[in-house]
C-alpha cells in the first residue's frame, strides 16, 4: 500500500482477511513501564492469538482481525513477559477476545505456572473468556495456577431472546452460575460486559434483570455498555443499508453513549436505563453483598474488590464517562478545545475547574468514608467464613426450578427446555456406550 501511494497508484480496497500473517515469532507489542505505571494495577498488555470464530452482530473483531485464529507460541509470551519484567512490568492483561478458545491454552498456561512457580517471578494475568470455558477439562485450575487473578466474560445479557439477535449462540444461561462460581472458587475477580438496548429491552426489563443477576450470579463487576453500532461491525452496516439514523459524530461512539434510536423505548428512556442500572448493581447495599461473598471464600480478595467497586461507581456518578476510560484525577487544560468552540477566558476556566475538583474530591470523600465503613463491618462480622447467599449456593436439584435467570426472563424457559434435551440426549448415548463396552 506505501508502494502504491508513493508511485500514486493507490487501490480503493486492501483485502488480505483470506491471506491473514501469522502471529508466531513475531515480536509481541510493549507498553513501556513510563507509561504502563500510569493505568490502574499498573497493568502492561499482550496478545497470544488473533481472531474469533463467532458472528456476534455488535462485534468489530471478525472484520477486524478475521474469524481465522493465529496465535503466538510460548517461546513468545516468554519473551514478551520477560522483557516486560526487565521494564518493571508485573501484571499483563492478555488481550485475545476468548482465550479458552486458543487452542494452544494448555502449554501457555504451562510456560506461565513455570514462570511464576519454578523461576519466582511474581506475577499475574487478566484474561477474557466466554460462558462455557468452565466446561474444557483442567483449564480454570490451570489459570489459577498460572496467576490469572481476574477474568473478563463477554455475558452480554441474560435473555436468550437477545443473545439470539445479536447472535451470539454459543452463550447459554444454563451455564452462567456453574461457570462464575468455578472461576470464585479458584479465587479470581469476575468480571462480565453486559449490553443494554437490545431490541427487546425495556426500562422495565433492563432493571428487572440486573436485579436477577445481584441475586443469582456471583458476580462481582459488571461493565455495563450501550449497544453500539460501531463502525465496521454488522449492525453498522445493516442499519447503515436500511437508512436508519445513527449519530455523525464518531466520537460518541464510544459504548457510552446512544448513538441511535430503540425500536421501543424513547432516547429518554433508554439513557435512563443505562444510568439507572450503573445505579442498581453499584449501590452500597449491593456493594456490602459482593464484599460479603468475597470475604467468604479463603482465596477472596475485598480490599482488592472494593477498590475495582469503587472505581466504577466514582466513574459513573461524578465523572459521566465509562469507567474504562476513568482516572483518579481529571486533567484539564484550557486550550484544549473542540474544534468550533471557543477558547476560554482564564478567569472563568481556572475557578470553575478548581470547584469542580473540590467538589468531586468532598464526593469521593463521602462515598469512600460509607464503603471503607461497610468493607470493616464485613471483614469483622462474627458470620464472615460461614456467609452465603443464593449466588453463591451450590447448584441443588431444584436449582432449575426456583430460580428466575431461567423463569423471569425473556426466552429463558426455552433456554432451560433446551438444556434438558440436551442432558437427555447425552444420557442416552452414555446408555448405549456403557451397553456397547459390556458387550
Amino acid at each position: 500500500m506505501i508502494r502504491d501511494a508513493w508511485e500514486g497508484s493507490l487501490q480503493p480496497l486492501y483485502n488480505y482477511m483470506s491471506d491473514l500473517p501469522s502471529l508466531e515469532g513475531e515480536p509481541a507489542p510493549i507498553l513501556p513501564r513510563k507509561h504502563a505505571r500510569r493505568v490502574s494495577g499498573q497493568l502492561s498488555s499482550l496478545d497470544l492469538g488473533r481472531g474469533c470464530p463467532y458472528q456476534c452482530s455488535f462485534c468489530t473483531i471478525i472484520n477486524v482481525q478475521g474469524r481465522k485464529s493465529r496465535f503466538r507460541s510460548p517461546d513468545d509470551l516468554e519473551r514478551a513477559i520477560r522483557e516486560n519484567y526487565r521494564q518493571g512490568n508485573r501484571r499483563f492483561f492478555i488481550t485475545d477476545d476468548n482465550f479458552a478458545r486458543n487452542r494452544h491454552w494448555e502449554p501457555l498456561f504451562d510456560r506461565m505456572i513455570q514462570l511464576r512457580v519454578v523461576e519466582g517471578l511474581k506475577i499475574g494475568f487478566t484474561i477474557q473468556v466466554d460462558t462455557l470455558c468452565h466446561r474444557i477439562p483442567n483449564f480454570i485450575e490451570k489459570a489459577a495456577q498460572a496467576g490469572v487473578r481476574r477474568v473478563f466474560i463477554g455475558l452480554e445479557n441474560i435473555n436468550p431472546d437477545n443473545l439470539l439477535a445479536a447472535k451470539k449462540r454459543q452463550n447459554k444461561i444454563t451455564e452462567y452460575r456453574a461457570m462464575l462460581q468455578k472461576w470464585h472458587e479458584h479465587g479470581a475477580t469476575t468480571c462480565a460486559g453486559y449490553i443494554i438496548g437490545f431490541p427487546g429491552d425495556t426500562r422495565e426489563s433492563i432493571l428487572h434483570d440486573i436485579e436477577i443477576i445481584k441475586r443469582e450470579l456471583p458476580l462481582d463487576v459488571l461493565e455495563l455498555f450501550m449497544l453500539t453500532p460501531l463502525p465496521g461491525s454488522e449492525d453498522h452496516k445493516t442499519l447503515w443499508q436500511q437508512g436508519v439514523w445513527m449519530d455523525p459524530d464518531l466520537n460518541k461512539y464510544d459504548l457510552n453513549n446512544r448513538v441511535t434510536h430503540h425500536p421501543v423505548m424513547s432516547d429518554e428512556d433508554w439513557d435512563d436505563a443505562y444510568r439507572a442500572a450503573w445505579e442498581s448493581f453499584y449501590s452500597l447495599e449491593h456493594v456490602r453483598t459482593v464484599l460479603r461473598r468475597t470475604a467468604a471464600h479463603p482465596r477472596g480478595r475485598p480490599h482488592t474488590t472494593l477498590t475495582t467497586l469503587l472505581w466504577f461507581k466514582l466513574m459513573t456518578m461524578f465523572e459521566g464517562v465509562h469507567p474504562l476510560e476513568g482516572g483518579a484525577f481529571r486533567r484539564k487544560s484550557r486550550r484544549d478545545r473542540r474544534d468550533g468552540l471557543p477558547l476560554e477566558r482564564p478567569f472563568v476556566f481556572y475557578p470553575r475547574y478548581t470547584a469542580e475538583i473540590a467538589l468531586k474530591a468532598w464526593h469521593y470523600w463521602a462515598v469512600y468514608r460509607k464503603a471503607r465503613s461497610i468493607l470493616r463491618e464485613v471483614l469483622t462480622a462474627p458470620d464472615r467464613s460461614t456467609y452465603t447467599d443464593l449466588s453463591i449456593t451450590p447448584a441443588g436439584e431444584d436449582e432449575f426450578d426456583r430460580l428466575d435467570l431461567y423463569h423471569a426472563t425473556a426466552g429463558g424457559e426455552g433456554a432451560l427446555a433446551h438444556k434438558r434435551r440436551e442432558d437427555r440426549m447425552r444420557a442416552r448415548v452414555g446408555q448405549t456406550v456403557s451397553i456397547t463396552i459390556a458387550k
